[in-house]
């Protein structure tokens, strides 16, 4: 057992970043009224229909990848409800992008592209054509930007009488994520504890039902809480406590600006084949360790744009020397750790190569010691039974406690 700490010291040093970033004005827009409503989207085995209660200024398309989506973005239109599904499309989303765009997700069970569509006559329906793909053209059409349309000169709703969009370079401050609070006794090291996903990103969902990522995270992440406040060692805050969407960048920065001693961003991955099984902890590195964590790297770093737009607003002049040494440094201390989750969750079913590297966003504070903790894949049927089990998520929070209060006692005992 780890006894009970009286005190602790922490040293680190702060080192000064320089950035500038590209931010857009705000629209405006003099017309407050919208043209017309999303009445209803229809969904056919090849084809998807959008109707409208009145005329549009026009509509484009473009594909996500990771998870396999299309967006249709419809302006001088406003949201409606989601519709039914069929075909490729397994769920539908609305919602507004902004005040005359709105936003139709088609989340798809299985690859398909956009090979045509066109508006009828009155302007008052977009028929988009889909055509089944492999996942690899899929891919390969993602990259390739958005297809437009525009319904016919005579039927077409006019654009707001001003719009304007300015963009001027700005230097920081850039807008912080409001401060989590703290839970546990006063002057014992602080770990922060970061459910994956959340809000509009729902991350990996389950084919074999509706189970989601973000509802396993927040649920483990709650648990070790609960077992890290139960023995009182810890102080422990929660980058979400709630269903709530954080940009990636700004998940580390909490830890940072919580002068953190631990970051731990808890994750259930999903992968092509449903045989892959078992917990994965990922630790920061340029260079991944192989193709798969070189992909998740790539799938969650873009959790920025699912909205198709990027959110982040990364620093780009770094004290580049500073950086890099403390960087060293940490992702040393980050490998040790992850040796050590692993052994003490020995009650969690692992991979067999558990320890993999990658270059992920939510990894990269210079300062604090930081791992991604994949702990299932919800591709697999064991794996989502035990991730969405009270057992398993209990086994889960166990283990990761125990490395936790472990890791702070030899810090301190180092000291």
């Amino acid at each position: 057992m780890i006894q009970g700490w009286t005190t602790w010291r922490t040293c680190r040093q702060y080192y000064g970043m320089g950035a500038t970033f590209l931010m857009a004005a705000a629209y405006l827009v003099t017309n407050p009224a919208l043209a017309s409503r999303v009445e209803s989207v229809d969904i056919s085995a090849d084809k998807v229909v959008l109707e409208f209660d009145g005329t549009v200024t026009g509509a484009s398309a473009f594909l996500l990848d990771g998870p396999q989506r299309i967006a249709v973005d419809v302006s001088g239109a406003e949201a409606g409800k989601a519709s039914s599904t069929g075909g490729a499309v397994s769920k539908v989303r609305q919602g507004q992008y902004d005040g005359d765009t709105a936003r139709v997700v088609l989340e798809l069970a299985r690859p398909a592209l956009v090979s045509g569509g066109s508006f009828s006559k009155d302007g008052r329906r977009l028929t988009i054509k889909l055509a089944d793909a492999r996942a690899t053209d899929f891919s390969q059409a993602a990259k390739s930007g958005r297809i437009s349309w525009l319904p016919p000169l005579g039927f077409r709703a006019a654009p707001p009488r001003s719009k304007y969009s300015i963009t001027i370079p700005l230097d920081p401050p850039r807008k912080s994520a409001p401060l989590p609070r703290i839970q546990g006794p006063a002057g014992r090291p602080l770990v922060v504890i970061d459910a994956g996903h959340g809000g509009h990103d729902p991350g990996a969902i389950s084919p074999h039902g509706a189970q989601r990522e973000k509802d396993a995270t927040l649920a483990i992440a709650r648990k070790i809480r609960d077992e890290l406040l139960a023995s009182g060692r810890v102080r422990v805050a929660l980058t979400r406590e709630d269903d709530r969407f954080i940009v990636l960048n700004q998940r580390y920065e909490i830890a940072r600006r919580l002068k953190a001693d631990l970051f731990m961003s808890i994750h259930a991955d999903s992968a092509a084949s449903q045989a892959a099984t078992g917990a994965t902890i990922y630790t920061l590195s340029e260079v991944a360790s192989d193709r798969e964590a070189a992909k998740l790297a790539a799938r969650e770093n873009k959790a920025d744009m699912l909205n198709g737009v990027n959110l982040g607003g990364a620093s780009n002049e770094v004290s580049t020397i500073l950086i890099d040494l403390t960087q060293r440094e940490t992702m040393n201390i980050s490998a040790q750790f992850a040796n050590l989750l692993k052994r003490e969750a020995n009650q969690v079913p692992f991979r067999s190569d558990y320890h993999r590297f990658a270059a992920l966003i939510v990894l990269k504070a210079p300062d604090v010691p930081s791992v991604l903790f994949e702990t299932g894949y919800l591709s697999n049927v064991n794996d989502v039974k035990f991730l969405f089990s009270d057992d398993g998520r209990t086994r889960i929070a166990r283990g990761a406690a125990k490395a936790i209060e472990t890791h702070f006692a030899r810090q301190l005992a180092a000291r």
